[in-house]
């Protein structure tokens, strides 16, 4: 992570205004120089092809490390992001103030559930 860092890396987010307004206080704000912010407010008017293309255009951003997105968010793209392999960008999905988080619904911590077996960390005796 403090390799990251050093060369600038971002936090973007795709969520509602009161998460985006949150982080931007915060100051995860950042315009490219091309003009692209790091961050999407959506409300219920926005179309998910406009929330699946800000998520797209993230992912290949360079200097993108970690895309936060309200978790009931995500469920409107899931197909994207679970096509989504690679470990940078993470995506991290997180909770809203009107809906909470549902760990079921999370497709890295699905993805890391198969990875690992519960036994592997017994130790024995």
């Amino acid at each position: 992570m403090a390799f990251s860092a050093a060369k600038g890396k971002l936090l973007s987010v795709i969520g509602d205004e009161d998460t985006c307004v949150g982080f931007l206080l915060g100051g995860v704000g950042e315009i490219n120089k091309n003009r692209h912010p790091n961050f999407m407010v959506v409300d219920k008017n926005t179309a998910v092809s406009e929330i699946e293309d800000c998520f797209k255009r993230f992912i290949k951003r360079d200097d993108i490390d970690i895309i936060l997105i309200n978790q009931n968010i995500a469920e409107l793209i899931r197909h994207v992001i679970d096509g989504h392999t690679q470990p940078i960008p993470a995506v991290l999905e997180i909770p809203s103030k009107d809906h909470p988080y549902d760990a079921t619904k999370d497709s890295i911590l699905r993805r890391a559930k198969g990875m690992f077996n519960p036994d592997d960390f017994l130790r024995s005796t």
